[in-house]
């Protein structure tokens, strides 16, 4: 069965930090790229950052830029959002997703996606 699960979602306190992690179960990450997405109550869901299958592109939107970062560890069937200086409004559910099998120069973000995973809780609060 092909299955993606986020984990590392929780309570942290504006300015602190969390790594969510996405991996990979019936299939590996190798030749996918990998993107993370976070919807919110009451608001559409908002892509957050891709990484190409080799690891080498990775992309990010505006609004983390500089706070977030991506990593793909395939030796672990593994992605990995590093999320620092968390503020209020990064409180969301978080989601990864594939597309692929694909190799090759990733210049932005897949428009779709194949699978997904369940979801993982942020909450940035005081």
């Amino acid at each position: 069965q092909l299955q993606l699960v986020e984990s590392g979602g929780g309570l942290v306190q504006p300015g602190g930090s969390l790594r969510l992690s996405c991996a990979a179960s019936g299939f590996t990450l190798d030749y996918y790229d990998i993107g993370w997405f976070r919807q919110a109550p009451g608001k559409e869901r908002e892509g957050v950052s891709c990484i190409s299958s080799s690891g080498r592109n990775t992309h990010y939107a505006d609004s983390v830029k500089g706070r977030f970062t991506i990593s793909k560890d395939n030796a672990r069937n593994t992605v990995y959002l590093q999320m620092n200086s968390l503020k209020p409004e990064d409180t969301a559910v978080y989601y990864c997703a594939a597309d692929g099998p694909r190799w090759g120069i990733l210049t932005r973000c897949p428009d779709e996606y194949d699978y997904w995973g369940q979801g993982t809780q942020v909450t940035v609060s005081s």
